[in-house]
């Protein structure tokens, strides 16, 4: 477990950082209980290359919230766990999250496996969960208000996928995945896409832990794709883009971005992974809550789940300060009053987002990771996709649409 409890000493630090040469700041919290947030996301694991930036965009803005005098004049607290990008630890340190440390919310659970595992945990105790996974199956779960999601829909990923497929030219597209929650809607709205084109689709599920994928680039291979869409994580991938060099395949190779990424690109010969295409839901690059984040912690290009996680504390720490009152059931009955309030101010971070509720505006937030509105089952309404390509051993943007 990491914890970061934010003491006096990283508090008047904070507040220096702000400040610049300026003196400090004296905060001064009212009486009463910190306010807990929870982090749970995949610090180890095939999501390990994630969890640990998004937990510092979350402790950022945190120790920023802190340094201006908190929520509600509470301190806020944040609490980090590892779900290992495995559903059992999931369950296990969510289990930790809402029973012991009593957190309001917990934010950027990652895998759609381990956010249909903890999701009935959070509103059967009344939590509010905010994630960055993208199954289809997770906002139809009997959630009750409890869970928001930024990342885009499967059904929607599916279809950018098969029409870029189509847009390479491919006709005839193999996807190849392991069992996840999204495998068969990420397949069904490529084969969509592609036979509007009047083109094929075929695909195989895979045990993601085998050493070796030969049987399954065989079969893959006999279908004489024109296009291979990858649906695993980066070990497993890895892997198979190994196989299918060895295969000697020519055509179009398409792979979700968390996957095909520069630790992959790193870990293999170049001519193993170049020229795969990835895929991704789109940061707001350009916007002031994107440049503010890669302000706050350094990162010149923050990933998507990152620009998520940041948007997740914003949201639920603004929600906190409009209700009064920081339980989830609170949460849950004022998020969308200010990340779209109609005619709302235009607020991209918590700090000024405090100051406006304090003034009794109206907030209408658009965050790092796009508007942040959300349906009423919590599916954000719309997204961009990141297009890159893996040219040289670098990972180039193609195009952001």
């Amino acid at each position: 477990m990491t914890e970061f409890l934010t003491n006096r000493r990283l508090l008047l630090a904070g507040a220096a950082a702000l400040a610049g040469s300026s003196a400090l700041p004296r905060v001064a919290f009212a009486q009463g209980a910190p306010i807990r947030i929870g982090t749970l996301t995949p610090l180890t694991g095939a999501g390990g290359p994630y969890g640990p930036v998004m937990v510092k965009a979350v402790k950022a803005v945190i120790d920023e919230v802190n340094a201006a005098g908190g929520v509600l004049g509470r301190k806020v607290e944040l609490i980090s766990e590892d779900d290992q990008t495995n559903p059992e630890a999931g369950v296990r340190a969510a289990r930790k999250l809402i029973d012991v440390d009593k957190v309001s919310a917990i934010l950027g659970t990652w895998a759609s496996s381990v956010t249909t595992a903890v999701a009935p945990l959070c509103w059967e105790s009344k939590t509010f969960l905010c994630t960055t996974s993208g199954a289809d199956s997770i906002t139809a779960l009997p959630h009750q208000g409890y869970l928001i999601r930024t990342q885009p829909t499967t059904t929607l990923q599916g279809k950018k996928f098969g029409e870029f497929a189509i847009e390479q030219k491919a006709k005839r597209v193999f996807f190849l995945s392991p069992q996840t929650p999204f495998a068969k809607s990420q397949f069904d709205n490529i084969t969509l896409a592609v036979k509007a084109a009047d083109g094929e689709t075929a695909s195989l599920i895979y045990d993601d832990k085998k050493p070796a994928y030969r049987t399954e680039i065989d079969e893959a291979m006999r279908f004489k794709p024109d296009a291979i869409v990858f649906g695993g994580y980066t070990p497993d991938t890895a892997v198979m883009l190994k196989d299918l060099y060895r295969a000697d395949f020519k055509g179009t190779k398409i792979a979700f971005g968390y996957s095909v990424n520069q630790k992959l690109v790193e870990s293999v010969p170049a001519e193993v992974v170049d020229k795969t295409y990835m895929i991704s839901p789109s940061p707001a690059e350009g916007s002031k809550a994107y440049e503010k984040l890669v302000k706050l912690i350094g990162v010149t290009s923050p990933d998507p789940y990152t620009t998520q996680i940041y948007d997740h504390i914003n949201l639920v720490l603004m929600a906190i300060a409009l209700a009064g009152d920081s339980s989830g059931e609170a949460i849950k009955n004022n998020l969308r009053k200010v990340s779209q309030a109609s005619g709302g101010a235009k607020i991209d971070n918590a700090v000024d987002g405090l100051k406006a509720i304090a003034a009794k505006q109206a907030i209408d937030y658009d965050g790092a990771s796009g508007p942040c509105d959300f349906t009423e089952i919590g599916d954000i309404t719309d997204s961009k996709f990141r297009y890159e390509q893996v040219q040289g051993g670098k990972i180039a943007l193609v195009k952001i649409a």
